[in-house]
């Protein structure tokens, strides 16, 4: 196989990543809070020679000794577009629009037994029963607790209605008496690009202490007092134009690609006639 039919099928692979990413970008366009996914490729030219110092391990080489050739483009990175989708009136109680940028709700998600704490824009909230039903817990759709100041937020049963304001603080109110039920944390993520996307519309980060920050200094308490709407939710960033255009553009590359494959062979098989 030529040089030129390796770097078509490298890159057809690469591209095939692209369109399942741009699939998914698509598939979440109303999913709230979503926030879309770009790749980004980088080349696979590069060439190493007489690299190899031991003779013995050239036994079962299917390529000369010491000579590494890559070519094509690979998917370098995927990135995370943060930037704010618009806001919906849904009138719902415990639906809640974060306004800020980088703002995140917290919750916590156990995962084999491990509980790990995970960000997300989601603000569609609902209350589920605990303590036999003597009170109820704040959860996100899939029933994960939402984190509070101190922790999970508890209701004890019996309110009659629930409002959250403009600072994430939860009131309810049982009969003529208005009581404070708890606050929503919300916090700033200063350094979003290190979010990893960990599943069900979520973000976790990495080890930070790896990588040479402190939580601080990714983590923190926001500045202003207006940060979420209540009665609202945050859609998706999703742009379905540019995603359409991007797959087009994508089936395009990947179509010369292939056709370069096929091209190589039928000069193969030409040659090869040739040849006899």
């Amino acid at each position: 196989m030529s040089r030129t039919m390796i770097q078509a099928a490298v890159t057809m692979n690469q591209l095939q990543s692209k369109l399942d990413l741009i699939g998914n970008n698509m598939a979440n366009s109303q999913t709230t809070g979503y926030k879309s996914r770009q790749a980004e490729f980088s080349s696979l030219l590069f060439q190493q020679i007489d690299n190899m110092t031991d003779p013995a391990g050239a036994e079962g080489r299917l390529t000369p000794d010491g000579i590494r050739v890559g070519s094509g483009a690979k998917l370098g990175s995927i990135n995370l577009d943060f930037t704010t989708g618009s806001i919906n009136e849904t009138g719902r109680e415990l639906d809640v629009a974060l306004l800020q940028g980088n703002h995140f709700y917290q919750v916590q998600v156990t995962e084999n037994g491990t509980p790990e704490t995970r960000y997300t824009r989601d603000g569609s909230f609902y209350l589920n029963p605990v303590n036999n039903n003597q009170a109820v817990m704040l959860t996100d759709s899939e029933g994960n607790p939402v984190l509070g100041e101190n922790g999970s937020i508890v209701i004890p049963e019996g309110f009659d209605s629930i409002s959250i304001d403009e600072s994430g603080q939860i009131t309810v109110r049982r009969g003529n008496q208005v009581e404070n039920a708890g606050s929503i944390d919300v916090v700033e993520i200063v350094r979003p690009r290190l979010l990893e996307a960990a599943g069900e519309n979520g973000f976790r980060l990495p080890n930070l202490a790896d990588l040479g920050f402190a939580m601080n200094e990714v983590v923190q308490d926001p500045t202003t007092q207006n940060l979420v709407k209540s009665g609202a939710l945050e859609n998706s960033n999703v742009d379905i134009s540019k995603q359409m255009t991007d797959l087009i553009s994508t089936q395009r590359s990947y179509q010369f690609n292939s056709r370069t494959i096929s091209m190589g062979d039928q000069m193969s098989g030409l040659i090869n006639q040739l040849r006899s």
